[in-house]
């Protein structure tokens, strides 16, 4: 746990290809991080990896706690990254959707006390084929709505890079069967999204129960297929409702393994991970994270 003081020695990743107005919003915490007494080392990432290989070589005898600034698919390379370190992760919310930020009530003005000050608790991450994930696992649909996302729209519209890809991802809509074991326990599905915790996409909910410091995982099973299915989950996710549909079943679970069209790929926290079949779990060594 870092220390009580506001004397922290904090190493900040950050990806500079965020652009410049991130940019000038990152400078303005570490402005105050420096204000309130914390020694900071800002590291930049250079290519897909970088994060996590900078988070792995991160010393406890250089630093008291590794800050990300970024979005999603950057802190998911620094959870891999930390994955057998004792140091914890803050976070400088700076991406799209910021979900793990929103589940534990962060904003980015909160942030530089956050880390100067704030507690760090343990939460356990999800694992995918060997893979941490703080958030969620998609398959089916939600994979393919975030391989069909155009990077240059996504910097230079947001979210409407997403609701685009969905219009496509609909549009080309093919009808494919997954078969999950959940707890050993057989189940089939037009898709799922395995929740660590509650909120999805920013904070639309999904799995209403979920919890990032319970070591289980949510199943949101998507019974149905077809375009009209596929549009009823989006307006029942965008009115936090998914999970009242009564073709959605969520589950509660430790290990979930997925099977569908071997190499189909699946999303971890909004960026493309492991091809199908996958083994899901619950990470056996917690992640501390600060809090606010």
């Amino acid at each position: 746990m870092p220390p009580s003081s506001a004397s922290r020695r904090v190493l900040v990743i950050f990806n500079p290809t965020a652009g410049a107005r991130r940019r000038r919003k990152l400078d303005g915490v570490l402005k105050e991080l420096e204000a309130l007494g914390c020694a900071v080392s800002l590291r930049e990432t250079a290519a897909r990896g970088d994060a996590e290989a900078i988070a792995r070589d991160a010393d406890q005898s250089d630093y008291d706690l590794v800050a990300v600034a970024g979005g999603d698919g950057t802190i998911n390379e620094v959870i891999n990254g930390l994955a057998d370190s004792p140091l914890p992760l803050a976070l400088i919310p700076l991406g799209t959707a910021n979900v793990l930020a929103n589940e534990i009530g962060l904003t980015l003005g909160d942030a530089a006390r956050a880390i100067a000050q704030g507690a760090s608790r343990p939460v356990y991450p999800g694992q995918a084929n060997g893979r941490r994930f703080a958030m969620m696992i998609g398959i089916g649909i939600d994979a393919r709505i975030v391989e069909g996302i155009d990077p240059r729209l996504k910097r230079a519209s947001g979210k409407f890079a997403y609701v685009w890809s969905g219009v496509r991802a609909i549009v080309q809509h093919r009808r494919v069967a997954y078969r999950f074991i959940i707890d050993g326990k057989p189940y089939e599905a037009a898709g799922a999204i395995i929740a660590k915790g509650h909120f999805y996409g920013g904070r639309f909910i999904v799995a209403r129960n979920a919890r990032l410091d319970a070591p289980t995982l949510h199943a949101v099973l998507l019974n149905r297929s077809g375009r009209w299915n596929i549009l009823r989950y989006g307006i029942g996710i965008a009115m936090k409702r998914i999970d009242r549909l009564p073709d959605v079943r969520v589950v509660e679970a430790r290990s979930i393994q997925v099977d569908g069209v071997d190499g189909e790929a699946a999303q971890a926290d909004g960026d493309l991970a492991a091809g199908l079949p996958l083994t899901i779990t619950v990470a056996k060594t917690p992640l501390l994270l600060v809090r606010p």
